[in-house]
């Protein structure tokens, strides 16, 4: 990547797509915004304007492992997004990050510390699983500098 540029998560449901941004210097992850998929060439033209707009270096996909660390059918269904990207001629590196209870980490979350409703936890839940999904990349990110 280019220095100062950004990472962008992505958390994919069937309907929806989370967006996460980090900061320039790959520290803090901030949710940005959720939209409703629609066809794979739109939604790939959504994720690119926001990538040039941004100025995005990479992209950090959550990769929903079962439980047991198999991968099922939302595994494969992720991996060919990012296959499908590529193929649009995405070039930016992507990257997968286990994306295990994030949604369930987040939604306590709401529920715990933000006293949200079920509806208002609805419009934010995926932007914010995103950024969970991002913020863990940028920490294991900056623990390998460290190590070095």
């Amino acid at each position: 990547m280019l220095p100062g540029s950004r990472l962008l998560g992505l958390d994919l449901g069937s309907k929806t797509i989370g967006l996460a941004l980090s900061d320039p210097a790959l520290i803090v992850a901030s949710p940005i915004d959720t939209f409703h998929r629609t066809k794979f060439g739109k939604d790939a033209a959504k994720l690119q304007w926001l990538i040039e707009d941004r100025s995005v270096g990479g992209i950090v996909l959550g990769l929903p492992i079962n439980m047991d660390g198999s991968e099922g059918p939302r595994c494969q269904s992720t991996r060919q997004f990012a296959a499908n990207l590529i193929q649009t001629g995405m070039d930016r590196p992507i990257a997968f990050w286990d994306e295990r209870l994030s949604t369930a980490a987040v939604e306590r979350v709401l529920i715990d510390e933000a006293d949200m409703s079920r509806r208002r936890r609805a419009n934010v839940i995926d932007k914010m699983a995103a950024a969970y999904i991002l913020q863990g990349a940028l920490d294991r990110l900056r623990g390998i500098a460290n190590e070095a």
